[in-house]
């Protein structure tokens, strides 16, 4: 059996450059040695390289997060190079790296998202209007980055203004959401026309995180995930039936992992990753288990989802 040659793309210059080094590595180690011969790219230095080699690659796996790699930009460099890769094409990587545009589109589908205003860079805010609006506590988190990163929770109104200024490190607008307290839920999703829910996953906080951030979700035993999530049937149909939609509605392809919060029997909408994280503890990776795949049967599955989709969406020849 010939082996398929494998652009294996991981780095990237975001500030969640050390978690894609991370799940990147990992992803190399698990890959069929026997199937594949695998050429990795960083984009931070090698995209020469990959272009240059473009016509010798049968699939790319992405594995980035943030932007220039979860946003559009990469995808549509591989678009031009003609190389399939695994996962969201360019509008529904754009579309769900931004949380606002998001949101819009949870609710036009029929999804619950938590009341939220927007923050812009050099526009005047009214803190205390917004603290009426909202209540306490609240979510401030800039519109486009992942990993949790430049988010706050505000418990008083006295720090709204310093979690702002902290998110807007990170980009020009700001999200501001009332906090829903509940249990956290994700839910992954996989496949190209046929798409299947993946099992639940519950999601714990340790007792020193005020919710599911960049420690929580990187330092081992920071967190607790149960797989499957410890819901009922209906609920757990509700959640997966809501994934499934927000996959749809954000353009999504492949696979996707919507993160929800569940109160009173409500699921609200949060947010939509097109590219989840990749080691073998993630979070997709889990619920690819319980659904009976190993790591490496994941990659395998993933890279023949993202061939068939060049497939059908090329103009070339």
């Amino acid at each position: 059996m010939q082996k398929k040659n494998i652009a294996l793309i991981y780095g990237g210059i975001s500030s969640e450059r050390d978690v894609s080094l991370n799940s990147g590595r990992q992803v190399h180690d698990a890959l069929d040695k026997e199937k594949y011969a695998i050429q990795t790219y960083d984009p931070a230095t090698d995209i020469p390289r990959l272009v240059a080699d473009a016509n010798k690659i049968d699939c790319a796996l992405i594995i980035l997060h943030g932007p220039y790699g979860e946003d559009g930009t990469i995808q549509g460099l591989l678009d031009l190079l003609d190389i399939p890769y695994q996962g969201t094409g360019v509008l529904g990587s754009a579309v769900a790296m931004n949380k606002l545009l998001s949101k819009q589109l949870y609710a036009l589908a029929g999804l619950t998202v938590p009341p939220y205003a927007v923050i812009r860079r050099g526009e005047d805010s009214d803190m205390v209007a917004l603290v009426d609006q909202l209540g306490l506590p609240l979510v401030v988190k800039p519109v486009e980055t992942g990993s949790s990163v430049g988010m706050s929770i505000v418990r008083d109104a006295k720090d709204l203004a310093t979690a702002v200024e902290k998110a807007l490190d990170y980009g020009p607008t700001v999200l501001i959401e009332a906090y829903i307290q509940g249990t956290e839920i994700t839910c992954g999703v996989m496949g190209n026309d046929d798409l299947e829910a993946l099992p639940l996953i519950e999601i714990i906080p340790g007792k020193d995180h005020e919710f599911f951030d960049y420690t929580a979700k990187y330092e081992p035993g920071a967190s607790q995930e149960i797989c499957p999530a410890r819901l009922d049937v209906e609920l757990t149909q509700k959640a997966q039936t809501c994934a499934l939609t927000a996959h749809k509605a954000l353009f999504c392809q492949g696979y996707s992992r919507t993160d929800m919060i569940l109160k009173d029997g409500a699921y609200y909408i949060l947010e939509t990753n097109t590219i989840p994280g990749m080691t073998a503890t993630s979070l997709f990776p889990q619920s690819a288990k319980a659904a009976g795949m190993t790591f490496s049967q994941l990659l395998d599955r993933l890279i023949e989802l993202g061939i068939r989709a060049r497939r059908r969406r090329t103009t070339r020849g």
